[in-house]
């Protein structure tokens, strides 16, 4: 476990800010933001069905409404189905670049009746809020597409809206992203190739395909206001385990279902192992910094072994899929050597272990975003009347598309709305945040006319890059 230093700064720093804003951009920016407008944006793009891999339509969504609004869009995406769309709004005089992203992809069944109900209960699949999104009788927003993701991506629009609105240009460009398959999937087995590429296609594709460089990035998602620069990845790994076929008819069962020929009876050992394994990872893998705290955690996510159709004689072969988180620190080879250890502790005829899925946490360095934070702690303090606060470790816990741009040594942080059940003034004052961050990173420059600033990319009508 590693602990802040004594000597650590604090979290953030306002006056880090490379543009101090006053308070009378604050008000005329506040004053642009028409909540109603908001939430509407909010609750239209997230009723639009965006599972992972079914993004276009809320893609074309937001291309139009960047359209309409000036911001020049463009579709850059490995696939035509499965856009990124950039907007982006001024670049009139030197300063620093901001990147905006969130994604379009919503957390939900896949669709595909044969896998869903292996893993859902009815009760579970019957949700509205699956895919469904409304403001209720208490006045809260409700849907999993706003808590996650399509809440913050209508706040940093509308914050961008509002400060062309107001008639604040800015000196740096700010981009405004909307990425699929950050919640995934991942292909594994026989379920590969591009049509199961999650991440791969999303941010990290347009980091080096979408026309971008920025000096710094915020993935807009749900933080109850906090921030982190730090997030964690994660490795899953297929054990396997073997046994023999043996034809029921003379199949001689053993009193011990450790000693039963089919591996499925041996699961039982195995995964008490591993989940010891799992305890002593998640807890010698909470990392404590500046940026608050990091608590990966360990979950078997499958099973699969044998045939249902074809069970005259068992299976020989089981596996366990485990899910391990690593924090920005940890390397995929550390989980897979204590797997290897706990595995060898079992008595199984034999096993196998692979990693089928890596991806690492990342972290900014901690004085090379200090002008980000501190932005944002300005920004807050001018929206908000409170300091930023360091986000719930949940937060830096899981993967967050700011690990594309860590990864690539652009100080990146997320930071955004609350995560459940946010109001219309909640988000109305994430997009103040939002507002002013981005004139805090950016600083003032020339007032867009009417078609907004001159776009070095050309027209709206960019054509699809692959």
């Amino acid at each position: 476990m590693a602990d802040i230093p004594a000597c650590a700064p604090i979290f953030a720093d306002p006056a880090a800010a490379p543009y101090a804003v006053s308070e009378e951009e604050r008000e005329a920016i506040a004053a642009a933001i028409d909540t109603d407008e908001l939430v509407a944006l909010a609750l239209e793009l997230g009723n639009i069905p965006s599972r992972s891999r079914e993004e276009l339509a809320a893609a074309e969504f937001v291309h139009d409404w960047m359209g309409r609004e000036g911001f020049k869009p463009r579709k850059v995406g490995a696939v035509p189905e499965r856009p990124n769309v950039i907007g982006e709004y001024g670049g009139t005089a030197p300063g620093a670049n901001l990147l905006f992203t969130a994604h379009l992809d919503t957390e939900s069944p896949s669709g595909i009746a044969e896998q869903d109900r292996f893993r859902y209960r009815e009760s579970t699949m019957a949700d509205p809020e699956w895919t469904k999104c409304w403001l209720d009788e208490e006045g809260c927003l409700r849907g999993f597409p706003i808590s996650n993701d399509r809440g913050p991506m209508s706040c940093f629009l509308i914050a961008a809206k509002a400060l062309k609105k107001a008639g604040i240009g800015l000196a740096g460009k700010t981009w405004l992203t909307a990425c699929p398959g950050e919640i995934g999937p991942e292909p594994i087995e026989e379920f590969s190739g591009i049509d199961y590429m999650g991440k791969d296609i999303g941010a990290h594709y347009l980091f080096h395909h979408g026309g971008v460089a920025p000096d710094y990035a915020i993935a807009a998602e749900g933080t109850d206001f906090g921030l982190t620069w730090q997030g964690s990845g994660y490795a899953v790994f297929r054990v396997r385990i073997y046994g023999q076929g043996m034809f029921t008819p003379i199949l001689e069962a053993p009193r011990l279902a450790t000693a039963h020929p089919n591996p499925i009876y041996r699961l039982g050992p195995v995964i008490e192992a591993l989940h010891a394994w799992g305890l002593t990872w998640e807890a010698n893998s909470v990392l404590r910094t500046a940026s608050g705290e990091v608590a990966p955690k360990v979950q078997i996510a499958s099973v699969r072994g044998g045939m249902p159709t074809d069970f005259g004689a068992g299976t020989e072969i089981c596996a366990l899929y485990i899910e391990v988180g690593l924090n920005p620190r940890q390397k995929a080879a550390e989980a897979m050597h204590g797997i290897m250890a706990a595995m060898r502790s079992v008595d199984v005829e034999s096993f196998d272990v692979e990693p089928v899925v890596v991806r690492h946490g990342f972290e900014a360095a901690e004085r090379e975003v200090a002008a980000l934070s501190g932005a944002v702690d300005a920004a807050t303090r001018l929206a908000r009347g409170a300091p930023l606060e360091v986000a719930h470790p949940v937060y830096s816990s899981m993967w967050r598309d700011h690990n594309v741009f860590n990864m690539h040594r652009i100080p990146a942080v997320t930071t955004g709305m609350p995560r459940w059940r946010p109001t219309p003034d909640d988000m109305a004052s994430s997009a103040l945040v939002y507002a002013l961050t981005m004139l805090a990173v950016c600083g003032r420059g020339e007032a867009p006319g009417d078609d907004g600033p001159t776009s070095v990319y050309g027209s709206a009508e960019t054509p699809f890059e692959s």
